[in-house]
């Protein structure tokens, strides 16, 4: 793991009397998990753990997740223009809020249409729907999952091959959710396809 930098100096502590603001961020889907503060103690920490530390003005210093197991770790650290402020991308290992949300804010009010996907296909899978939903139809039959991707990347394979970009479109779109759908019958969603992506992004 690259150690995250950050230059201190830079940094205006004294006018947050010595904290700083700290915008936390998913470094997958960029939605916001968190706004706290740190010190230079903090940030100096963070720098050489490479996981984030915090400090409240009631509660003084803290490592996020050292007691959940819910700990950010820390894909860059950026100061902003004013000097005063710094945005963190981070890996979270688990929710970011103190009520067990994962973000502190709805990131659904403005997530992506694939991100709101994702998750009303994770409520499917979680019961709601009911039998006759056709995501709970594929979510409980194997065989017609993997048929339908099956036929889905053929019509995308053949809407490509003819340069028709409405088509190709379309079918692209039915391809998207029918694996979120496969990926969700086997456990996971969205957010494993992003962080393998950023991975493979990191070699």
């Amino acid at each position: 793991m690259t150690q995250p930098s950050l230059d201190l100096e830079a940094i205006d502590f004294e006018k947050g009397t010595g904290l700083v603001t700290v915008i936390a961020q998913d470094s997958a889907t960029g939605d916001v998990l968190m706004v706290a503060h740190a010190d230079r103690e903090a940030l100096e920490r963070t720098i050489q753990s490479g996981e984030m530390h915090y400090r409240s003005r009631t509660r003084g210093a803290w490592h996020k997740g050292a007691t959940s197991g819910n700990v950010q770790r820390v894909v860059s650290l950026t100061l902003d223009c004013d000097g005063d402020s710094v945005l963190a991308r981070v890996v979270s290992a688990g929710p970011a809020c103190h009520t067990g949300k994962r973000s502190c804010f709805d990131p659904l009010d403005s997530a992506d249409v694939l991100t709101r996907l994702n998750a009303t296909i994770a409520d499917r899978a979680a019961g709601s729907g009911g039998a006759a939903s056709y995501t709970n139809k594929l979510l409980a039959d194997r065989n017609l999952r993997l048929k339908k991707i099956g036929e889905e990347a053929a019509e995308l394979a053949v809407a490509a091959a003819d340069g028709d970009r409405a088509r190709t479109t379309a079918e692209a779109a039915d391809l998207f959710y029918h694996m979120l759908v496969a990926l969700r019958a086997v456990g996971a969603g969205l957010d494993d396809v992003r962080a393998e992506l950023e991975k493979r992004e990191r070699k």
